[in-house]
C-alpha cells in the first residue's frame, strides 16, 4: 500500500478535492484486489459505468450519490427509474455487479473503492446497492471486543470490531499490510514501540510484521483492511 506506517492521517484530508475535477489515486494493485482513493469536487461526477465484480466504496468525507441506471434489457418503466443512495463519512456502498453505477458529489467528496474479485465471498450482511453506516454492523458489549469478518480470503480480509472501554489487543503482528479505517470513538494505537491516539474518521497504516496493539480507553469501533501474500 502507497501509504506511510506507523502515523494517523486522514484519507480525506490529504485527499482533498480540485475544483472542478475528479482525481484517483492508486493506492495498491495486487491479484485481482486493487485499493483506490477517489477525490470529486462539489457538482463532479463519474459516469454511471458497469463490472463483472463488486467494488466497496468507503466514504472519507464530503457528500455524495450514488446511482445506478439499469441495463438497457430491462422494462421500460425499470430503465426510467434511478436509484439514487446518498453517501456521507462512515458508510458504506457495495456496487451492484453487472448493472451500471456512478457517483456525483453535492460537497468536495472523497472515498476510498476496493475493486474486489468476481468470486470473492462476502459476509451475508452485506448486501449489494446500498448504502450503511460500518459502525453500526456490530454492537458494543460490555467488557468485551466483537469482531465480524466482512471478507475472508485468502489474500484479502475486511474486519470490522467493537472495544469496550477498558479492552484492547496485546501488542502481535500480522502477516500482511493493513489499514485501519477508525469508525466511532477513540483508542491508542501502539506502533513499532509508539503510541498514537485515533479518533473516528481517521486513519492508520501497519506495514507487514509491524508490532502492533490497541487500548480502548474509550469505547472505540474500527475497520480493518489486510492484504495477505499467497
Amino acid at each position: 500500500m502507497k501509504e506511510k506506517a506507523g502515523r494517523v492521517f486522514s484519507i480525506y484530508d490529504e485527499n482533498k478535492p480540485v475544483p472542478g475535477c475528479t482525481i484517483s489515486k492508486a493506492v495498491s494493485s495486487g491479484e485481482g484486489t486493487d485499493i483506490s482513493y477517489f477525490s470529486i469536487a462539489e457538482g463532479t461526477d463519474i459516469s454511471a459505468e458497469s463490472y463483472a465484480y463488486p467494488k466497496l466504496w468507503i466514504a472519507a468525507g464530503g457528500r455524495m450519490r450514488a446511482f445506478t441506471k439499469p441495463l438497457q434489457h430491462e422494462s421500460t418503466a425499470e430503465q426510467a427509474a434511478a436509484v439514487v443512495q446518498p453517501l456521507e463519512q462512515g458508510q458504506m456502498y457495495i456496487t451492484p455487479v453487472n448493472v451500471p453505477v456512478g457517483i456525483q458529489a453535492d460537497t468536495d467528496s472523497v472515498y476510498t473503492e476496493i475493486a474486489l474479485r468476481e468470486d470473492t465471498k462476502m459476509n451475508k450482511v452485506l448486501k449489494a446497492g446500498n448504502v450503511f453506516a460500518l459502525k453500526d454492523l456490530l454492537p458494543y458489549q460490555e467488557g468485551k471486543i466483537v469482531n465480524m469478518d466482512l471478507i475472508n480470503e485468502p489474500d484479502l480480509k475486511f474486519v470490522i470490531m467493537s472495544f469496550d472501554e477498558g479492552t484492547g489487543l496485546a501488542e502481535h503482528a500480522a502477516p500482511g499490510e493493513a489499514l485501519i479505517f477508525a469508525l466511532d470513538g477513540e483508542a491508542v494505537i501502539g506502533y513499532e514501540g509508539k503510541e498514537h491516539r485515533i479518533h473516528a474518521g481517521e486513519n492508520f497504516k501497519f506495514d507487514r510484521q509491524g508490532r502492533h496493539s490497541v487500548t480502548a480507553d474509550h469505547k472505540f469501533k474500527m475497520a480493518l483492511l489486510l492484504q495477505l501474500e499467497k
